[in-house]
């Protein structure tokens, strides 16, 4: 009998949580298959009801080993009979996962799947693009520069640098000099796909928002994490406890001025419009003074933001039946195979036999 699969883990950085986030949709929901993708890029079919200590020396006992094939009517293939699973929960944080990689490949499958497609996963992943995204449309952001060779300081310091993709603050750094920036992006290990660099606005405050689109779209509440003296909002804030949903001082919901909150949720129905997000995501903003600024968007948040969502009040089982409901009603990428003048093209399955 088919069911929806729940997907988690993953070549990330983000590896763990992804994890934490995958067992605890599978739990909410229950009846649901969970394939587990380890740091090397295998899959795994595993049992929905273990515990995260069952993955920390990677995969568990008892898991039985899948393949992915993107051809239509494939996807996940254990013992070379497909899963054909009602419709994917894509629990990946960061890498491959969220960036429209395996977007692309379920997609190639005809996979339904939750949250956005594979050029709105790409564009949330990549800082650059987004920022000028966000721009070109009106919304306020600061400067964001990618870092390279040649390029010279665009505005003072300090700086925040960044990895161009990744999420989780994870291999973030507040500097004081350019020339710190680019010793930075010469060897960091987070920054060997790129780095970008902007202003670090000290006495800033941290605002983060979600927003679903099913069964239309809403917005939570708005939290304000209380960042250290002097530093950004950290991955150990974010993450010490179970989804990343206790952590290290936030206000929730986040005390602000009714112009400032109404500004804040304007801009955050017009990123997701212009992002083209799907399912549930968080918008992070900054603000300074009486200024609001477009920072970043997570399209695969931890615990899928579960935790926001205190008003309006929502259960993590609805959250998650109702991004399952929005990705059933979503019909699977067709891939045409015929032309415009009757020529017959190679199917989607042909196409990825021939990549590979």
């Amino acid at each position: 009998m088919s069911r929806p699969l729940v997907v988690f883990g993953g070549p990330s950085d983000e590896h763990d949580i992804s994890i934490l986030t995958g067992l605890q949709v599978a739990r909410a929901l229950g009846d649901v298959d969970c394939v587990y993708w380890t740091k090397s890029g295998e899959w795994y079919l595993v049992d929905p009801g273990l515990e995260a200590a069952d993955f920390a020396d990677g995969v568990p006992r008892k898991a039985r080993e899948l393949t992915f094939e993107a051809s239509p009517g494939r996807g996940f293939v254990l013992k070379k009979k497909p899963m054909a699973p009602t419709a994917v929960i894509n629990a990946c944080h960061g890498g491959p996962g969220e960036d429209g990689t395996l977007q692309g490949l379920m997609d190639l499958a005809g996979l339904r799947y939750t949250g956005p497609g594979q050029a709105a996963s790409a564009l949330g992943m990549d800082k650059l693009a987004f920022g000028a995204a966000m721009a070109a449309v009106g919304l306020p952001t600061l400067p964001r520069t990618l870092v390279g060779e040649g390029v010279t300081a665009p505005f003072g310091g300090p700086y925040i640098v960044k990895p161009r993709f990744g999420g989780s603050s994870i291999g973030i750094e507040v500097v004081e000099d350019w020339d710190t920036v680019v010793a930075l992006w010469r060897t960091s290990p987070f920054m060997k796909q790129g780095a970008v660099v902007e202003p670090f606005l000290e006495g800033s405050r941290d605002i983060q928002i979600a927003v679903r689109t099913h069964p239309k779209l809403e917005l939570s509440a708005i939290e304000e994490p209380i960042r250290p003296e002097g530093g950004i909002y950290s991955y150990d804030q974010k993450y010490l406890a179970w989804g990343g949903e206790v952590s290290g001082g936030r206000q929730l919901p986040a005390q602000l001025e009714p112009e400032l909150e109404a500004r804040i949720r304007e801009y955050a129905r017009r990123v997701a419009s212009a992002a083209g997000l799907r399912g549930v995501a968080r918008i992070d903003f900054l603000c300074q003074g009486g200024e609001v600024f477009v920072n970043e968007v997570n399209t695969i948040p931890g615990s899928m933001a579960a935790y926001l969502w205190i008003d309006p009040p929502l259960g993590r089982r609805q959250l998650f039946e109702d991004m399952l409901a929005e990705a059933l009603a979503t019909p699977a990428r067709v891939f045409s195979t015929a032309g415009s003048d009757g020529t017959a093209l190679r199917s989607a399955g042909a196409i990825a036999s021939k990549l590979g």
